[in-house]
């Protein structure tokens, strides 16, 4: 069994697609170290009040992944009912 030309354009498009959740992944991962290096710098320059920085650098750490899981999810259940409610054919 060939794969012709086209077939095969069109399964490396589909491979090549990111999905919703890898998208948000990496957009955690930039911001955490954007957030990660600003903290950094932040308390570089103003050791006086690390920490407050600390406290506000750790709470972006753990509260960052799960709203955007939150995020993704609640994406996730809209589509889901979007197709749901679809009359039928």
């Amino acid at each position: 069994m060939t794969i012709q030309p086209d077939q095969q354009k069109e399964q490396e498009s589909k491979s090549r697609k990111m999905k919703p959740k890898q998208i948000a992944a990496l957009a955690c991962a930039i911001l955490l170290v954007g957030v990660f290096v600003g903290a950094s710098v932040a308390v570089c320059l103003n050791p006086d009040d690390s920490g407050r920085l600390f406290a506000g650098w750790l709470g972006v750490i753990i509260g960052l992944p799960i709203l955007l899981w939150l995020l993704v999810w609640s994406l996730l259940q809209l589509k889901k009912r979007r197709v749901e409610n679809r009359p039928p054919h």
